[in-house]
């Protein structure tokens, strides 16, 4: 067996090709152009690239970005007093402040001064609230990415067995509530879980997001299971230099697997093609318009 490779590049591309059609509609219709805010503190070089390639995707599909980029040593008082400013501001429909923040400040805090309407990361409390049980919330960008193709791929999830590895608030925690949502039935497996094997090998989608380099071998899969790897592991190669891999083996899962995410290539472009979905549909709801279409759980 071959899996199928499902190719996260080209389906971002679709989705940023919707939004910016509904950006041009929201434009034409009704005069609103969303706009997304996002929030820098300090140097990291990954967050910098990260933040440049929302920002050059925000403007390609049409919509106004905002970028405040802020010293390291930002107080806390003059970051939560800038995030309060951007929630007032009636062009900015989307908030996202970059991760991981430097040590002196209150993530949680941080996070949680955000209008939960402009919190396109979906990180909230009371986001993940609205999720939890079900109700109309911002979703997390990642999970609501895999998601989409996976619903894409096979059309119903209705009765799937599926496994998330990992438990992270950013992706396991809100992967399991939306297959739960799409009618699946779900393990969420971690580092305690008890012949993780066996567990995984039960599943009909494996979605692999702990954060360690090729973790699941292809014995670990079941025959013609769907795996969507949200790992990005940079590894040495034997040659020198690195390269990235993910959580799951390709090589032996694609050989197993019915169908599979590379990486690179999988689920990161989808994480900010829904970013900007996201702002979109902030943009409508704040508008008490009708949401785009695909573009939500």
């Amino acid at each position: 067996m071959k899996a199928t490779v499902i190719d996260g590049k080209a389906f971002a591309a679709t989705v940023r090709t919707k939004v910016a059609e509904h950006v041009t509609r929201l434009k034409e219709v009704h005069g609103i152009t969303p706009g997304l805010a996002v929030v820098l503190l300090g140097e990291d070089p990954a967050s910098q690239v990260y933040v440049r390639s929302k920002g050059k995707m925000t403007v390609e599909v049409g919509m106004n970005s905002f970028e405040h980029k802020l010293d390291a040593q930002t107080s806390e008082e003059d970051l939560l007093a800038l995030i309060a400013k951007l929630n007032a501001d009636q062009d900015v429909h989307g908030i996202l402040v970059q991760l991981p923040l430097p040590g002196h400040l209150d993530s949680d805090l941080v996070i949680n001064s955000i209008d939960p309407a402009k919190d396109v990361d979906g990180f909230h409390i009371s986001n993940v609230g609205l999720l939890g049980t079900g109700q109309k919330s911002m979703v997390p960008c990642t999970p609501l990415g895999c998601l989409m193709m996976l619903r894409d791929h096979h059309g119903s999830l209705s009765g799937m067995n599926a496994v998330v590895v990992g438990r992270s608030n950013i992706v396991g925690k809100p992967m399991a509530q939306l297959l739960l949502g799409d009618s699946c039935t779900v393990t969420i497996a971690h580092s305690r879980t008890k012949d993780l094997p066996a567990v995984v090998r039960q599943a009909d989608i494996v979605v692999a997001a702990v954060g360690r380099p090729q973790m699941i071998p292809g014995d670990w899969i079941k025959p013609g299971a769907t795996v969507i790897d949200v790992g990005i592991n940079r590894i040495d190669k034997p040659e020198g230099g690195t390269r990235l891999v993910g959580d799951a083996d390709y090589d032996s899962c694609a050989a197993v697997a019915g169908a599979i995410t590379p990486v690179p290539g999988g689920v990161g472009p989808m994480t900010i093609a829904c970013l900007l979905a996201n702002t979109v549909t902030a943009c409508c709801r704040a508008n008490g318009l009708k949401e785009p279409e695909g573009l939500t759980a």
